[in-house]
């Protein structure tokens, strides 16, 4: 790639993982497109926040950085900015996210997942770009019970229609990928966190309830896994496959095929910290980070859950020689600095 002329396009520019990512990318150089829709799934407060800080990157003087308002949803708005923007490289890291949320509002999973998704692989397709990235899950292992989960694990039995839009999304990516050209690569996320983090996720709801010493609900009795990964490591990976885009796989089997790899340039991996930590671990780690215990209330598994993620990296340590730098007792760590800081804090003064 080359920093100075490509460009890079960012889908989710405000989400928790993309302005982590185009932060990273401005402070290395490249140049970025980021497009968001800032819509109010949770606190679009923390949306702008996001964007005021990729716009202190040190870059950002250079003229490197320019973000737009939009909705992939949005058919006419995506095919104008694709047609000025001109991209090399796309990584679509919107989509409508939460397991739960999906249950009772499966027309937004469709609209943004499914719709949004397949406008922004036409414009891939109209401008010819050199890569595409996009953002899969860890839920795509479904009801699958063999840990760790692996690429080439077959993944036919979502649990919730987020993971099913997901899944969907491969299938999407993998024949645009074999009709065009293409070089696609889909990142499956496993519980990625730290600062800046969603407010829907386990960490920013349970240290806020520790905090207002609020009960917890702690599903299935407490007995849950997650293989939680820390953002910077996942932004070191999403930048590391730009650097690096799919291609066919010489060696690929059709009698015997491989889900991981392709004839085609497609290629899927796994993005996770490969150390799934029991639930009741993790929030002993954020009462110790946070100085607060927490009240605990055992529930049953709700539905679209998963008992345990636990991601095997190995293929895309071959593929780009990415380990996982942060362990969980780090990032908990600096999540609750920064979480004591924006919220906890800023409060109290207030008050």
């Amino acid at each position: 790639m080359n920093k100075n002329n490509d460009q890079i396009l960012v889908t989710g520019a405000a989400g928790f993982i993309g302005a982590a990512l185009c932060t990273e990318l401005l402070n290395q150089g490249f140049n970025v497109v980021g497009l968001d829709n800032l819509n109010d799934y949770y606190e679009v407060n923390l949306k702008l926040k996001r964007i005021e800080l990729i716009k202190k990157s040190s870059l950002c003087i250079k003229n490197k950085w320019h973000f737009i308002k939009c909705d992939i949803g949005n058919k006419k708005q995506i095919n104008e900015i694709f047609y000025h923007a001109n991209p090399s490289t796309v990584i679509n890291l919107a989509a409508q996210a939460g397991v739960r949320h999906s249950i009772n509002h499966p027309e937004e999973y469709i609209y943004s997942n499914l719709l949004g998704f397949s406008n922004i692989l036409e414009c891939c397709r109209k401008v010819k770009i050199k890569n595409f990235i996009y953002a899969s899950s860890s839920s795509v292992y479904g009801g699958n019970s063999t840990t760790p989960f692996a690429e080439t694990d077959g993944v036919n039995h979502p649990v919730s229609l987020y993971a099913a839009t997901k899944k969907s999304n491969e299938l999407m990516a993998h024949s645009y990928s074999h009709l065009y050209g293409i070089p696609s690569t889909g990142l499956r996320f496993f519980t990625v966190y730290g600062p800046w983090g969603r407010p829907d996720m386990a960490p920013m709801i349970f240290a806020n309830s520790i905090l207002n010493k609020i009960p917890i609900d702690v599903f299935n009795y407490g007995k849950m896994k997650r293989d939680f990964t820390y953002i910077d490591d996942v932004v070191t990976s999403i930048i590391s496959c730009c650097i690096k885009p799919a291609f066919p796989d010489i060696n690929f089997d059709r009698s015997r095929p491989n889900p991981s790899t392709s004839f085609s340039p497609h290629r899927i991996f796994n993005v996770g910290n490969s150390d799934p930590i029991a639930l009741l671990k993790f929030i002993e780690l954020l009462e110790n980070a946070l100085g607060e215990k927490a009240i605990k209330l055992m529930k049953p598994i709700q539905k679209g859950d998963v008992q345990e993620t636990y991601a095997n990296t190995k293929l895309l340590e071959e593929w780009i020689s990415f380990k996982p730098k942060v362990s969980i007792e780090r990032g908990i760590i600096k999540f609750a600095k920064w979480y004591l800081d924006y919220y906890w804090n800023k409060s109290k003064k207030l008050n």
